[in-house]
């Protein structure tokens, strides 16, 4: 529980927590909660103890003075040299104490971290090179917000300060504006020529930008909110106008499928209205009818049995002139050349006519 409020550096009581990996951040929020402590304490850490020293008035010379001897003015700012040490201690876990617990002093404490952590000149100058690299290829990505930019960007140049204290540069505006995607080269145009860089501070900049993202940001919005409501607008039409062939389609169908019954129903009423000339008999036409044929090939017969004599040919040419368009008026009327009476008279005078021959 007391490890997790140590992590959280909220209180002025306990230092923060040592972390190996993040040497030089702990290193710089160390530094700041002992100087708002005490700034002879962060003396004491860097330059060594306050010795047991105190000027004679006999001799005007700073002598060492035995604890016996000592007031309690000296016995005070001895006191501190312990108290720098515990402030070191209470930052460190064991493991990291382990490590130092032999140290007499503070400063020896502080300098055997920063070898153990912060490594020789060598590994140093590596480190700061590798910053540099790091700060002179920083690029700003198209979807990055500026918090997030802002926050990579500041981790290189306090990591760089902290290796580095003179390490400054006065580019720090310029390089940020350099590194914005050129979606923001509007904006960049606008503070180059309305801002003096050379006296505009990074948080004055990221302010200034921030400000701009927002803008940025409500402009895509409605302008993706309008291609949406178009895009929705073209859908309801192409909808509307599917219904509608669909429904002229249906319409056609209908009416097609309304003529061809019609048509059927006339076919049958038709149908059902026609009948034989000769018999009346619905279920077949005249051609058909087998009283028309019997008759007809009686006719033909007879016509055939006059072909004897000369005038006997002229009247049998008559006669099947006569015979010939008698059947086709017998065809074209209904039922007046084809009664019983009149079938009867002809075969009554094909009797007669044989019995004469």
């Amino acid at each position: 529980m007391e490890s997790k409020k140590y992590l959280e550096g909220q209180s002025m009581q306990r230092p923060p927590l040592f972390e190996s990996d993040g040497f030089i951040y702990w290193k710089n929020r160390f530094e700041t909660y002992v100087k708002a402590k005490d700034l002879d304490l962060w003396h004491i850490i860097t330059y060594g103890d306050f010795p047991p020293i105190q000027n004679n008035p006999k001799t005007k010379k700073d002598e060492i003075v035995p604890f016996d001897k000592q007031n309690d003015d000296l016995k005070k700012k001895l006191a501190k040299n312990n108290e720098a040490k515990m402030v070191i201690y209470n930052a460190l876990p064991r493991k990291e104490y382990e490590r130092i617990f032999m140290c007499k002093t503070a400063k020896e404490i502080w300098d055997t971290l920063l070898i153990t952590h912060q490594s020789n000149s060598q590994v140093k100058d590596n480190k700061i090179d590798l910053l540099v690299q790091q700060y002179e290829q920083f690029m700003i990505l198209k979807e990055e917000s500026i918090d997030n930019a802002f926050a990579r960007f500041n981790t290189i140049i306090t990591s760089l300060k902290a290796l580095d204290e003179g390490f400054f540069s006065k580019n720090y505006v310029r390089k940020f504006l350099t590194a914005l995607h050129p979606k923001w080269r509007a904006k960049v145009t606008a503070v180059e020529e309305s801002k003096d860089l050379t006296s505009l501070s990074l948080d004055e900049l990221i302010g200034n930008l921030k400000v701009y993202e927002v803008i940025i940001k409500n402009d895509s919005e409605m302008v993706k909110g309008k291609r949406e409501q178009n895009r929705s607008l073209a859908l309801k039409a192409e909808k509307e106008s599917s219904d509608e062939d669909s429904l002229t389609s249906d319409s056609e169908d209908e009416e097609y499928a309304m003529v061809a019954s019609q048509r059927n129903k006339d076919d049958k009423n038709g149908k059902g209205k026609r009948k034989c000339f000769k018999c009346e008999d619905p279920n077949h036409l005249i051609g058909e009818c087998p009283k028309l044929s019997r008759n007809h090939n009686q006719r033909a017969y007879v016509g055939g049995s006059w072909s004897d004599s000369d005038k006997e040919g002229e009247e049998n040419t008559k006669d099947e002139k006569c015979l010939m368009a008698k059947a086709s008026n017998e065809v074209s009327s209904e039922t007046e050349y084809f009664s019983d009476d009149l079938s009867s008279l002809d075969e009554k005078d094909l009797d007669s006519e044989y019995n004469r021959l």
